[in-house]
Parts: structure tokens; sequence; C-alpha cells
């Protein structure tokens, strides 16, 4: 289980607890079929566990490649203008997480951080181009050593039912590739910025299906 999830594992294991014994408990005086509505807090605090995991990644650090900074299907690929930090113009690969998929982010690039900025916003189905701008968001600069490749963003989005954005780092902090920063809860999206001068060759398509600190996404 990851760090991000203790209060919701806590709090859903003491709901079933809680409604366990109360579903038994009226099932004994008024109707014996009530103790399977035991089932669905069981089911739920089940699927929080799940959805909390966090499997160990043997992480192939390269400097020359961009990793996967979130598990699921690459969904936009696209050019587009300066997101607020790069001040050139940029590449967006856009990841899309289910709530099936784990919701670690991961960093594409060893570097420092050097920004970050908190949108407050809406909750659109994370998979449309307007939650982009409107959806509550979190962005994280970093720059790196590479003269190569000296800044690139990753933004985390917020989707229908993802209401909460966790995000460890503060400026200055160093940040390892593939290393661990944080997450977002329950289904969304992870946007990755980077100057499109830089890129020499994708690794990935529409529809790819990725794993954080484990896909080449790009080679620089």
């Amino acid at each position: 289980m990851n760090k991000y999830g203790r209060k919701e594992i806590i709090k859903y294991g003491i709901v079933a607890i809680i409604t366990i014994i109360f579903c038994f408990i009226i099932s004994n005086h008024l109707w014996s079929g009530f103790k399977w509505f035991a089932l669905i807090p069981v089911i739920e605090f089940l699927f929080v566990l799940y959805f909390f995991r966090d499997p160990e990644r043997n992480i192939k650090k390269d400097t020359t490649n961009l990793l996967a900074p979130a598990d699921g299907v690459v969904s936009h690929i696209e050019e587009c203008d300066d997101p607020g930090y790069l001040n050139e113009k940029a590449l967006r690969i856009s990841i899309f997480l289910s709530i099936l998929d784990v919701h670690i982010n991961r960093a594409a690039y060893p570097g420092k951080v050097e920004y970050i900025k908190y949108q407050p916003g809406q909750f659109k189905n994370a998979m449309s181009d307007d939650s982009l701008h409107l959806n509550e968001y979190n962005d994280v600069g970093i720059k790196t050593d590479n003269p190569k490749m000296l800044k690139y963003m990753q933004r985390q989005i917020v989707g229908l039912i993802a209401r909460r954005i966790v995000c460890d780092l503060q400026k200055g902090d160093s940040i390892s590739q593939g290393e661990k920063y944080g997450m977002m809860k329950f289904g969304s999206r992870t946007d990755l910025y980077i100057p499109l001068s830089t890129v020499a060759e994708l690794k990935i398509k529409v529809g790819d299906k990725v794993q954080a600190g484990i896909t080449v996404l790009a080679t620089i």
C-alpha cells in the first residue's frame, strides 16, 4: 500500500467493521437475509486496498530517455504553446488513468524542482480537451542538468471521480528519474510537457498502455 492512502484505508475499514456488525445484529432480530448487505462495505474496502496499491518497480534510469510519469493509456500527443514554465513551444503527452490503474506519479527525468503551481478548478472528464484548462490541476516544473533539455513540466489533473491531488514536492527539491512524488485519488490524468526541440524520437503512440518509471516515452 502507498502512504497516500492511509486515511482512506482506515476510514473505509472502520465503516466496513461497523456496517458488518450492524447488519448481523439486524439479521438476528428482524430478517436473516440482511446479513448479505455486509458484503457492500467489504467490497468497497477491498477496492480501496486495490486502488492504493504500490507495486515495486525496477526503474531503468537512463538520461537519454524520458520515462512515463504515470500508469495508464496515452490519450494525446500534440504540439502546444508554452504551458507556463518552459518559455517555448512544447510537446504534450497526456496519460489517462482509470480507477483500475496504479495512481502513483513518478518523475520522467531527474532534476531540481523550480516551479510549482496549483490551480483550483472543475471536475470534468479527464479525457476531454476542456479538462486541460478547466479542471483542478497541479504543475511541477523541473530543471535538469542536461543542456539538450534544460526544463520539463508534469501536470497532475483531476477528473470526474478524482477529487484530490497529492504532491510531496517543494521548490528546491531534487528528484531522481522514476522517483515517486504524489498521486491523484480515484481516476485522473497526467500530462508531460517537454520542449519540442529536444525530442529525438517518440517511442509511443496514442492508445498505448504505459507504466510509470518503466515505459520509455521518448528519447532526447
